[in-house]
């Protein structure tokens, strides 16, 4: 028997048991939604999330973004509950850092099996709701990074030019059926993401770039004193962009938002929408860029 939920929105947010997505499910509760905040193995490597979650009225859903199995469960969790489900979050996610050469093959395939195959999974699991309901909101968090490329984070960032495209891609496609896509991006925060930053498994490697392969470490080493000082971003911005963007009319929601520092990943942004356009219609398909209204 499904639960009536008479208030606000039921939302799903991969990744949330802790940084953004932690945050954001919090923030949204507090709102009125309802909230399912996923995260990995709930009942035993993330139990004292869980519980915290759960003691604050959230419903904690046990899904691993890399299994479909896991993912099939969580989202049939969800539907016993309730009736639809109006907003999708695909937030997990990991990063890495380091000479790119030193990552090995499977290293590369791991960080691309969460932050691109793993979005594709769940969206693709949740898209027959919205498509069934003729409404939903698909948000995505990006990164500046999928716009501007830093040195050493290159893994990273290619993995976050992909939830680029797929962003952009399903916006289009899911335009006529009711279905609107929007993508955060953040800049750096302190957050559980960059104290397990995934790096280079080949030391080997990393030697023979000499100087330049001590980069990295004294990168890392300043984002984590800026972390640390009084002027530390708070990655509470993010949860704000993310509830700003659910509580925006329909149809007014911009495609991108950039979070934090840019480093010029607006000016990308703006720059790029007129050019992506412009191949859109060269395609005679200018109709999808404009979104139809729910059923």
């Amino acid at each position: 028997m499904r639960d009536t939920f008479k208030m606000g929105k039921s939302i799903i947010i991969t990744g949330a048991s802790s940084g953004f997505g932690r945050q954001t499910a919090e923030l949204l509760h507090t709102h009125g939604n309802t909230v399912f905040a996923a995260m990995r193995d709930p009942k035993r490597r993330n139990k004292e999330h869980a519980k915290a979650l759960e003691q604050k009225g959230l419903h904690v859903v046990d899904l691993d973004v890399t299994n479909q199995r896991s993912i099939d469960l969580a989202i049939r969790a969800v539907l016993k509950k309730t009736d639809r489900i109006d907003v999708l979050v695909n937030n997990a996610g990991v990063a890495s850092a380091g000479v790119t050469e030193a990552f090995t093959a499977e290293q590369a395939k791991a960080l691309f099996d969460v932050n691109v195959f793993g979005l594709h999974r769940v969206t693709r699991s949740v898209l027959p709701t919205f498509r069934r309901q003729g409404d939903g909101l698909l948000i995505n968090i990006g990164s500046i990074l999928g716009r501007v490329t830093f040195p050493f984070f290159g893994l990273y960032g290619a993995s976050k030019y992909a939830v680029e495209a797929l962003t952009d891609t399903l916006r289009y496609e899911l335009s006529q059926l009711g279905v609107e896509v929007a993508l955060i991006q953040p800049s750096a925060y302190p957050t559980n993401m960059y104290s397990s930053v995934i790096q280079p498994a080949d030391a080997d490697r990393v030697k023979a770039y000499g100087a330049v392969g001590e980069i990295p470490a004294a990168m890392f080493a300043e984002f984590m004193d800026m972390f640390a000082s009084e002027a530390a971003p708070n990655p509470g911005d993010v949860a704000q962009a993310i509830s700003a963007l659910i509580e925006a009319p329909k149809g007014a929601r911009p495609h991108r938002t950039v979070v934090g520092s840019s480093f010029g990943a607006d000016q990308v942004n703006d720059l790029t929408a007129p050019i992506q356009a412009s191949v859109v219609t060269g395609l005679g398909l200018s109709h999808l860029e404009d979104l139809q209204a729910a059923r």
